[in-house]
């Protein structure tokens, strides 16, 4: 009769974000563990709090499947000697399965005879295997971090305080250092006092609702939304839509209460970024906006236990984010002081790197850049862009950004508002850092796109060109990050950016400095490494391997253009021409792969059928070319399934391998011609 068990790992408060994949790599050790044991079950749960997680196997069988274990021995003309009798090779493995010599099989293997011992083996009970198999699902599991307690050896998350291991309605006898399992968990921390004996699953989920533990993770975290929405609504706004800050907050409590604070209005003189992320950060609070997207002066804590008392809890709260508030309030009146001209000329006692000399040097190559890549793209005034590059690092000297470093960028351009610079800089000045993570927003102004440009150009160009370059799972310059940051850029925004150029001036840029490449390597390297990236993000949005490839082998650096031509090809490959395409490619392809030259002697020509084909071939090349050039590649694909039936006919009639040499190479010019047309919008060789 199939019974459930629970294994209850009892520990000091895990950190929030161990806890997701600790609980998903609990199910799966479990079911590769019980599978391993040849133990079968319906269904295997996973659950955690801070303070524990528990696996719930339910209807998990009594007793092992029964097994049959087969051991392949040596050889068959090894086990015997000359007379047919077993010799000590056979003798001896025979022995070391516990078996008679006769009792084994002769089996073949590739091809050849075996000895094999094969036995069959009754599958124990459950209760005898399962204390070594939940041992070993406990220690399979890995955290970011662990250690060690006492002078104990095993390392865990966190320490182990208690193991409860109950399958149906028995106790399975577990030890972890010196802890032993039994028949018992433990409630909350604060509204429940000592061991709680229980008898089984059932038993164990109640007696957990009772000392005030919601197990369920995903029941926590819908109650905690449902709380702070409804507190929202009842001061007349809405929380912010956090669901990361969510996810914390469900590991963190076990008893979810959520409550609705306030603060002075005053503190709302500063920017509302610093507000949120010192409520988010420090205090793990909901941010409360009006119904305008207006930041409110209150915040909605989650408290761990029950709403007794909570207007004591909030009261202590309050007095927490006011001194926070109080703090940022002080940073911004002091910032406001600063003139972030003579902050800027500060910058030179900040090293940036010790090759790469100070933070000041790269606002001068960021000024650089900046107007390099603007004369290329255009659209924006060269004045704009030079204030912005010199002004977007004033603000990592401001008290602001050393307490909060993630505002850097926002709190720049709130610093530029107030002292009276252009709206364009402004913005350029936050935007500059943007995208700062895959999926982040864009800059959306000409002066903004210019600068981040300039900015992930040079930080990639530097480290480049001193031989720092990612390594493995080793990022620490953030370097694919920028790289991704520019793929993305070109795509979306088109710019209408010269990458090689680009790079080549931020390397003229270091000229002063010792590098480990030159130019052309750090070019070729850079612009690969940008590659890279982009085929990740094009591969991210859906498009197949074969067409990116295809495309990246025909088009370089253009790298705007090689989206539109993977949606073109895309969409021809998945319409009905594209059979007689790859006819036409194909036939052409295959033989003149190995020729180079396209040049062809129509004198020596002596078929109509390939006089035609030629015809046909040059009649459409301009127009082929022309689509390309107003990039409608469709268009031009659909052009090059007209030479179908030329194609066919040719190879009806002709001998393309023909002996006269001069009539060859011509035929095969022309058949290169086709190929090289084909591939003028990308490289159907590589279309699977």
């Amino acid at each position: 009769m199939a019974k459930d068990l629970l294994l209850e790992i009892g520990v000091e408060e895990i950190p929030s974000a161990y806890m997701p994949k600790a609980i998903a790599d609990l199910k799966d050790n479990a079911a590769l563990k019980l599978s391993q044991a040849r133990l079968s079950c319906h269904s295997i749960n996973c659950f955690g709090t801070a303070r524990r997680l528990a696996l719930i196997v339910n209807g998990l069988d009594e007793y092992q499947a029964d097994a049959v274990i087969e051991n392949r021995g040596p050889k068959k003309a090894a086990a015997f000697d000359a007379e047919g009798n077993p010799s000590k090779a056979g003798i001896g493995f025979a022995r070391s399965q516990g078996m008679e010599f006769t009792s084994l099989e002769i089996r073949e293997y590739a091809g050849t005879e075996y000895m094999y011992a094969v036995r069959k083996e009754k599958g124990a009970a459950s209760v005898q295997v399962l204390p070594e198999v939940l041992k070993e699902i406990i220690q399979s599991l890995s955290f970011p971090k662990s250690m060690r307690w006492g002078y104990n050896q095993f390392r865990f998350a966190r320490p182990i305080r208690w193991l409860a291991a109950i399958y149906g309605n028995q106790l399975i006898d577990l030890k972890i250092e010196n802890i032993v399992s039994g028949m018992h968990t433990m409630g909350h921390r604060f509204l429940s006092d000592g061991m709680i004996e229980i008898k089984n699953v059932a038993d164990y989920r109640e007696k957990l609702q009772k000392h005030y533990v919601i197990l369920n993770q995903q029941e926590r975290k819908a109650i905690i939304s449902r709380q702070i929405k409804a507190e929202a609504a009842a001061a007349g706004g809405e929380p912010m839509d956090n669901e990361e800050l969510l996810d914390e907050i469900t590991y963190l409590v076990e008893y979810p209460t959520a409550f609705y604070g306030s603060f002075d209005p005053s503190y709302l003189e500063v920017p509302s970024e610093v507000l949120t992320t010192s409520m988010i950060e420090h205090q793990r609070y909901f941010p409360v906006f009006d119904q305008a997207g207006k930041l409110l002066p209150g915040f909605i804590g989650v408290n761990n236990g029950t709403a007794s008392n909570i207007d004591v809890v909030r009261a202590g709260n309050e007095r927490v984010l006011k001194a926070r508030l109080e703090d940022a309030l002080f940073f911004w009146k002091e910032d406001l002081k600063k003139d972030w001209d003579q902050v800027v000329e500060k910058l030179d006692s900040v090293l940036f790197h010790e090759r790469l000399g100070t933070v000041r040097d790269k606002v001068t190559r960021l000024q650089k850049n900046a107007a390099a890549i603007a004369k290329q793209i255009g659209g924006v005034e060269m004045t704009i862009i030079d204030r912005a590059a010199f002004l977007c690092k004033a603000d990592l000297l401001s008290s602001m950004v050393y307490e909060f470093p993630e505002l850097q960028g926002i709190m720049g351009r709130y610093y530029a508002i107030e002292t009276g610079e252009r709206e364009e800089v402004c913005n350029a000045i936050y935007e500059h850092y943007l995208p700062r993570f895959a999926g982040d927003e864009l800059p959306s102004s000409r002066a903004g796109i210019v600068l981040s440009l300039a900015e992930k150009i040079d930080h990639l160009t530097s480290f480049f060109a001193i031989g720092i370059k990612p390594s493995g799972s080793q990022d620490p310059y953030a370097l694919r990050r920028q790289a991704m940051g520019i793929a993305t850029i070109i795509l979306d925004e088109r710019p209408g950016i010269d990458l090689m150029t680009a790079i080549g001036n931020a390397y003229d840029n270091l000229s002063a400095l010792k590098l480990d490449r030159s130019r052309d390597e750090v070019i070729t390297e850079t612009i690969d490494f940008i590659r890279q990236r982009l085929r990740s993000i094009l591969t991210e949005r859906g498009y197949s391997y074969d067409v990116i490839d295809a495309v990246f082998a025909a088009q370089a650096n253009d790298f705007a253009d090689m989206e539109q031509r993977i949606k073109s090809v895309t969409e021809f490959k998945n319409s009905t021409e594209m059979e007689d395409f790859m006819v036409v490619y194909n036939r052409a392809n295959n033989l003149s792969k190995s020729w180079s030259s396209d040049e062809v002697n129509k004198e020596v020509l002596q078929e109509d059928t390939e006089i035609r084909l030629l015809e046909a071939v040059t009649g459409l090349m301009p127009q082929v070319k022309n689509s390309i050039q107003q990039k409608e590649y469709t268009a031009a694909l659909r052009k090059i399934v007209e030479l179908r039936p030329y194609v066919d006919a040719f190879f009806d009639q002709v001998m393309v391998m023909t002996p006269d040499p001069q009539l060859k190479a011509s035929r095969l010019a022309i058949l290169k011609m086709i190929a090289n047309m084909c591939n003028l919008t990308a490289d159907f060789s590589k279309i699977v």
